[in-house]
This record gives C-alpha cells, structure tokens and sequence, in this order.
C-alpha cells in the first residue's frame, strides 16, 4: 500500500476525484485522469444495455473528446486489486505505455502504481 499523503499532490488529486466519482454516482470504479495541459477528465462505470465502459475507458474517452493530446496519469478507485488489460490499454493508447496508473481502493488508499506498458 501507498501511503496517500506521499503522493505528488496532482496525483492525490486524480485519487479523490475519481473516489468522489465512485461515491457521488454509486458506480463500481470512478476514474480521472490528466492531460498534458494539467486539465482533468473524471468518470465512473457506465453499464447501459447498449454500452458498458469501465470508469477509466470512460476518463480516457472524455479527455480524448475533450481535444487532450497525451495524459500523464491516470487513476482508478475499485474493490479490484489491479486495473485490467483493456483499461491500461486505453491508458497507453493516448498517454503511452510509461504512463502511471494509480490503483486505490474503495479508500482512496493507493494499493498500486501500474504502467500502461
């Protein structure tokens, strides 16, 4: 585990936005990240008959809509120990593979920093 307080402060920001994702919406993950300007993309689960994204799909997805060029991080808050091979993908595709994901739990504690290598 992470301690939290150690994180970079634009980090633990991405941390409690994507915590507060999670909460405010009731949604199984929430997810920000953060372009290369510094401009953040925050988003939860979206499970409709017709299109279900993971949080972080979702975040990588509004920035890309949004015009981001890159990303420089990125984080998830879930009950799941790790992010799976199709979100750190979606992570690599538009901020490439050294692009740290932040892993935390339900918490906000940081169990884990992944590439998206």
């Amino acid at each position: 585990m992470t301690d939290s307080s150690a994180l970079d402060p634009e980090d633990r920001k991405i941390v409690t936005l994507a915590r507060s994702a999670r909460a405010r919406n009731g949604v199984p993950e929430g997810a920000a990240v953060r372009d290369e300007t510094g401009r953040t993309y925050v988003a939860g689960t979206v499970a409709l008959d017709s299109l279900k994204l993971t949080a972080l799909q979702t975040a990588v997805a509004m920035a890309v809509a949004s015009g981001a060029k890159s990303l420089e991080a990125a984080a998830v808050v879930t009950e799941a120990e790790t992010v799976s091979a199709e979100d750190r993908a979606a992570v690599r595709d538009l901020g490439g593979a050294q692009t740290p994901v932040l892993v935390a739990g339900p918490d906000g504690t940081v169990r884990t920093t992944v590439t998206a290598g």
